[in-house]
């Protein structure tokens, strides 16, 4: 019960029990017990899960037992409500041994506040005791992963020599990022090298370091955050339809959420705004008391996120996947054993340790749906978030997923679960219920749900969010005890207008973990694993060009004359452009979920293009030279003099049907790029290759034939024929009109010139890939 105006405040105190020390100001209130959501959580079996609360009462605190089952202690006396203060004696749960709080006198002296000028956010939440502090001396402090610095941060994320706190001649201090790759973060924002004024936050891994005075305190972020959301909004179409209106919730440490509601109700929506990736457009996301947007380039790595799709190559074993993506996330100067070491602890967590050698699509749905959580928990995430984990699943599968998230929460980690499902609802700690329009119909424990709502099964929840359309869900909930019980917790900073958000209000896009040569690295080898593991496309990428070059060979006979010139060069044309384009027009589409996770954790977007150009690249132009010597080799090409315009028709001939399907490749990317869906990939590639024959020049004369003869200048096929054709003189050969083109002619100038464009339209397709792939990613790394 709050004071009345003018009236006495109670004292402000500090509690303090086994965990640290808590200051307990009159202006709120606080729930003692084993939920994680209370403001004093002990984790004693003897204390029930809503145990006590201590509140301001006047000019004097009072602690009442909300009917526990071992009962509240103050004093030496059982108590159901009793007055306490300055040197009050609590237990609970029992009166010898059970969890003790002590109420000290006035609060000591807060640590000074850092300048005005400062923004850098509070250390709050998981923060609160400082895991350790050490005196500067005016000397320089390194602070790094090895055991030879001067403070050592034990996280994988950090670098081996990471940064450096510098003494300066005024008597403050600057931090050095000593070139990491997870980079260093003053007040949420990457630096290289800034001042360092009192209070303000220095960001190195899952640790923060504050500088107050001559003193250097270091707080880890432990796993155990809170999370609330205050007032998020999205709308879209100008305004026109809301998709979130106005939601609010805490989530407490240590919680599973989950996240219910009907096809519609903002859900997909809300996840984007909580990881970050799609910003809410109003409102405020605060893990641990700290702007999400405004530190997401440091508090990005400690979020998972486990989409609905999965998000690892299913041709790889477990343990591969695993270890590709822990050299993706971790600095490149982590030891192989210690990136193994890690590996193999999460495949130990997740209960993976006799599926680690098994190939990711061998496992059943729930396996892989662990694979991709255990990813995830290679960089040891505080928040946790996944997207319909439970989907396609059978019930069985379903409750075991779901008990594997209360494990996750359970171990210290904040679990937030998107879902259908309702089967395993009970697990979680609390249920947030969306109504249609991205509004709170319900948050608080799913045991009181169907309760609130009057009904007793979920499916006639769902049919009245449906069929009672005009009902004021949200209202109803606002307007419940429920609502101040869990939502407008006492104490709450209260939600004025939420601050502008969007990627307008992010400080800095996030740096890469690896360099850009490590990580092409890494991803040619994944890809080429990955690609060696596909019998299938083993299968065809080797049989295809064997199947196209004895067509071609088949027509070119003994020698290319008059009657068998242009179809063998048609077919090689062919064979060229399905070779190169039906190697890549899956490839980006069918991995969008895994590079739109892998790019909001530091993915290089170039780096990823560049290793579908190696690995595609090579295989492409194994097959092309394959292709060309099936077909020609032995052959009479009757050039001119038996030679090409520089070297043997069929080294030239090779290099031109090599280039065709490069640049096929290059094609087939792009078109993955720009769909949507992987269906979609086959009919395309059909029309790709009729696009070809039309546009080559063979079939029909395109010299002099406006607009038509503009169009085939993009069309890769014509300017490979024509290369071809300059090889081996074919208006000689086949003397006539169709032939007599000028981008035919047997000379220098023009086989160059049709080389070129080939090489140019290569370029040009990947620069059209890069953009398009850039549509996909997260806001914040499109900057």
């Amino acid at each position: 019960m709050a004071s009345r105006p003018g009236a006495p405040a109670a004292p402000e105190l500090v509690l303090e029990t086994a965990r640290g020390c808590t200051s307990i100001s009159p202006g709120r209130t606080y729930h003692v017990g084993r939920d994680p959501l209370c403001e004093i959580c002990l984790d004693d079996a003897r204390v029930s899960w809503h145990h006590a609360v201590l509140r301001p009462d006047g000019d004097h605190w009072t602690v009442e037992d909300e009917g526990s089952t071992n009962g509240t202690w103050a004093d030496g006396h059982r108590v159901r409500e009793w007055s306490v203060g300055p040197g009050s004696e609590l237990r609970f749960g029992s009166a010898e041994d059970g969890p003790r709080a002590v109420l000290l006198g006035a609060a000591p002296e807060r640590t000074p506040a850092r300048p005005s000028s400062v923004t850098g956010p509070a250390l709050t939440g998981s923060f609160h005791t400082p895991a350790s502090v050490r005196p500067l001396l005016a000397r320089t402090v390194r602070i790094g992963r090895a055991p030879d610095n001067d403070l050592v941060v034990d996280d994988l994320v950090v670098s081996r020599r990471h940064a450096e706190l510098r003494p300066l001649p005024d008597g403050t201090y600057e931090i050095a990022d000593l070139a990491s790759h997870n980079g260093t973060y003053l007040n949420g924002v990457p630096v290289d090298r800034a001042p360092v004024a009192d209070g303000d936050i220095v960001g190195i891994g899952h640790s923060a370091f504050c500088v107050f005075g001559d003193q250097l305190q270091e707080y880890v972020d432990t796993g155990e955050v809170s999370l609330e959301v205050q007032d998020l909004a999205v709308a879209v179409d100008r305004g026109r339809k809301v998709l979130l209106d106005h939601v609010s919730f805490p989530v407490g440490a240590k919680c599973l959420l989950a996240v219910v509601g009907p096809s519609g109700a903002g859900k997909s929506t809300l996840l984007g705004a909580l990881t970050g990736l799609r910003p809410a457009d109003q409102g405020t996301v605060l893990y641990d008391g700290r702007d999400l947007y405004r530190d997401y380039a440091e508090l990005r790595s400690r979020i998972g996120l486990v989409p609905q799709d999965d998000i690892l190559h299913a041709q790889l074993t477990v343990r591969r996947a695993l270890t590709y993506a822990a050299e993706l996330r971790f600095p490149q100067d982590t030891a192989t054993a210690e990136r193994r070491a890690r590996v193999d602890e999460v495949i130990r967590e997740l209960g993976l340790g006799q599926r680690a050698d098994q190939p990711i699509h061998s496992l059943s749905g729930g396996q892989r749906k662990r694979v991709s959580v255990a990813l995830e928990l290679l960089t040891k995430p505080s928040l946790l978030f996944l997207d319909e984990p439970t989907s396609g699943l059978d019930p069985g599968m379903d409750r075991s997923v779901m008990n594997m998230l209360r494990g996750l929460a359970d171990d210290g980690r904040t679990v937030i679960v998107v879902t259908h499902s309702v089967l395993s609802l009970e697990v979680c700690d609390r249920l947030l219920v969306l109504a249609p329009g991205g509004r709170v119909a319900y948050f608080g424990p799913p045991g009181e749900t169907l309760g609130f709502f009057g009904f007793g099964e979920w499916p006639e929840a769902f049919e009245a969010f449906e069929n009672q359309q005009g009902r004021d869900w949200a209202g109803e909930y606002r307007s419940s005890t429920l609502y101040r019980k869990y939502v407008q917790l006492p104490g709450l900073p209260p939600v004025e207008g939420g601050a502008p958000a969007g990627p307008a209000g992010f400080a800095a896009a996030p740096p890469k973990a690896q360099s850009w040569g490590a990580q092409l690295s890494t991803l040619v080898r994944r890809y080429a694993a990955a690609l060696g593991a596909d019998r299938t496309f083993l299968a065809i990428m080797v049989a295809l060009p064997f199947v196209m070059g004895a067509m071609a060979r088949a027509l070119a006979g003994h020698s290319l004359t008059r009657e068998t010139a242009v179809n063998a060069l048609l077919i090689l044309c062919v064979g060229g452009v399905l070779t190169g384009a039906a190697n890549a027009v899956r490839e980006l589409v069918k991995e969008r979920t895994i590079y739109q996770r892998e790019r909001a954790v530091g993915l290089s977007r170039s780096a990823y293009l560049m290793s579908k150009v190696v690995v595609l690249g090579a295989v492409t132009v194994a097959q092309a030279v394959v292709l060309t010597l099936v077909a020609l080799l032995g052959v009479q090409t009757n050039a001119p003099g038996g030679k090409g315009v520089f070297l043997s028709p069929l080294v030239e001939i090779t290099i031109a049907v090599a280039l065709l399907s490069f640049t096929a490749m290059m094609l087939g990317l792009l078109v993955s790029a720009l769909v949507r869906k992987e269906e979609v990939t086959m009919p395309l590639l059909v029309l790709l290759a009729i696009v070809q024959v039309v546009f080559c020049g063979a079939l029909l004369q395109l010299d002099g034939v406006p607009v038509i003869e503009q169009l085939a200048w993009l069309v890769p096929s014509r300017w490979a024929l024509g290369a071809m054709a300059a090889t081996i003189d074919l208006g000689a050969i086949v003397p006539g009109k169709s032939t007599d083109d000028p981008l035919f002619a047997h000379s220098a100038g023009v086989w160059l010139l049709d080389v070129g464009m080939l090489v140019a339209l290569s370029v040009l397709f990947g620069v059209l890939v890069a953009r398009l792939l850039r549509r996909h990613e997260p806001a914040i790394m499109r900057k």
